[in-house]
């Protein structure tokens, strides 16, 4: 198996399956490109009664229909109506919490929305580096309830209550199960599971009260499909996925408070320093159906949740979509698509470098 370190062609080092996606989808898959069409062959002189203008008109309808369906289901799921959207998103009002915000794409999103004069609370065991003065760090290790109450006490009197949520904050460990040690466990849970819990027992109530908000809540592909020497990381991120899903339930029916949305967040391989020991296929064919995310990627499209405002599941990049179907492919199929992807041995060696590193500094597990 390859590194991914390797030198990659720089005429196709940029060109993957995403990128094709997004061409085709504004283009041929776009109803406000595919109108164009048939009215620029009638311009030419073809008939309207011919048979290729007819096909389009009928692909023109059904695109139409399928994407007016789409925005139609996402609106009302949100907002119970087919005539009023979300009111515009007053960045400048919002207080946005970002636990394990001192590195990774924990880091790179509390600097993009304070860039935006976003005020910005982080909360993680070390601090983070920056000098903008919309960022405010706070010690605490999101693992621990006393510790995360405590913090929030500080918050409330000192900014205010946060109205947007990230819990971000996550550790792997990279170990065969049998490797795992008790404090590894309880780590990866601590981190990965509980920390979502604690500042939702935090910080919700204010929320309640205002009846707005949104939590974003970090998950993984991972927590869909299972990998070898993942146990522990794809056990915590699927628990994430049924608390997004329990909780949007809760808010909707039980709470009242349909306007807290809720994301979460279900992002592939992102080329952060707490996966830098992964190993993948370094070949063109692979890089093109399945690209490692820069952070950047995921923070834009967070931002563009918030901007939405519209609860919802974020699958990155364009493989992820199919991840929740994965399981219910016949057995030799899905056995096929993880002998496929390798990915019972991307993190073959990861223990090592892993364990070397964070023994250099400890402090770095948390991203």
């Amino acid at each position: 198996m390859a590194s991914p370190s390797s030198e990659p062609s720089p005429i196709f080092d940029n060109l993957d399956l995403d990128l094709v996606v997004k061409v085709l989808s504004h283009t041929i898959f776009s109803p406000f490109f595919v109108v164009f069409v048939p009215i620029f062959f009638v311009f030419q002189g073809a008939k309207v009664t011919d048979p290729g203008i007819i096909g389009w008109g009928v692909y023109y309808v059904g695109l139409s229909l399928f994407w007016f369906l789409r925005w139609y289901s996402r609106l009302y799921r949100n907002q119970g109506s087919l005539l009023f959207g979300p009111p515009r998103f007053d960045w400048g009002e919002q207080i946005v919490l970002i636990t394990g915000g001192s590195s990774g794409i924990g880091e790179l999103l509390a600097n993009t929305l304070a860039v935006r004069n976003v005020t910005v609370v982080v909360l993680d065991i070390k601090p983070i580096v920056t000098e903008n003065y919309n960022i405010t760090y706070y010690k605490c290790d999101v693992s621990k309830w006393e510790e995360v109450n405590t913090v929030a006490a500080r918050i409330r009197e000192e900014i205010g209550d946060p109205t947007v949520i990230i819990n971000n904050a996550g550790v792997v460990q990279g170990k065969l199960i049998l490797d795992l040690t008790p404090e590894d466990v309880q780590q990866t849970f601590g981190v990965n599971t509980l920390a979502h819990f604690w500042t939702l027992k935090a910080f919700l109530p204010a929320m309640l009260e205002q009846k707005e908000g949104h939590i974003v809540t970090m998950s993984s592909v991972m927590g869909i499909t299972g990998t070898a020497q993942m146990t522990d990381y794809c056990a915590s991120k699927a628990s994430l996925i049924a608390l997004d899903q329990s909780l949007r339930y809760e808010l909707d029916h039980r709470y009242n408070a349909s306007k807290i949305r809720t994301t979460v967040v279900c992002p592939g391989h992102v080329l952060t320093p707490m996966f830098q020991g992964v190993e993948l296929p370094s070949s063109f064919f692979w890089r093109f159906l399945f690209p490692s995310l820069p952070p950047v990627a995921v923070v834009k499209r967070i931002i563009a949740a918030l901007d939405e405002q519209h609860s919802q599941q974020i699958f990155l990049p364009f493989y992820a979509n199919f991840a929740p179907y994965i399981n219910h492919l016949p057995s030799f199929l899905r056995d096929f698509a993880q002998w496929f992807t390798t990915a019972d041995y991307a993190m073959q060696h990861f223990d090592k470098r892993f364990t070397r590193r964070s023994e250099d500094s400890p402090e770095n597990k948390e991203d």
